[in-house]
């Protein structure tokens, strides 16, 4: 479950970065919305998917409710969810 994890902490943080950098200045200085409509259901999907594995693996991993905050907190921060990695799930 760790390793599907951090798989899914990978690709929702990448889709995150994506939207956020790529699809949204697009959308904005080229009045071009497609971008923002073709990455966003996949990085919502993967958005909950990382929340509801985050929850599922907290007793496996043996996290606190401060540590878990820290996990959720990072799904919503640029460059968060790398650090999530980094932090509590490479050992």
């Amino acid at each position: 479950m760790k390793m599907f994890f951090r798989v899914v902490s990978f690709l929702e943080g990448t889709s995150y970065l994506l939207l956020l950098f790529v699809a949204v200045p697009i959308k904005y200085w080229m009045d071009d919305p497609q971008y923002v409509k073709l990455l966003g259901m996949p990085h919502g999907l993967l958005f909950v998917t990382y929340l509801v594995i985050a929850f599922l693996i907290k007793p496996e991993l043996k996290w606190n409710n401060k540590t878990l905050g820290v996990v959720i907190l990072a799904s919503v921060i640029p460059f968060g969810t790398f650090y999530v990695d980094k932090k509590y799930l490479r050992n």
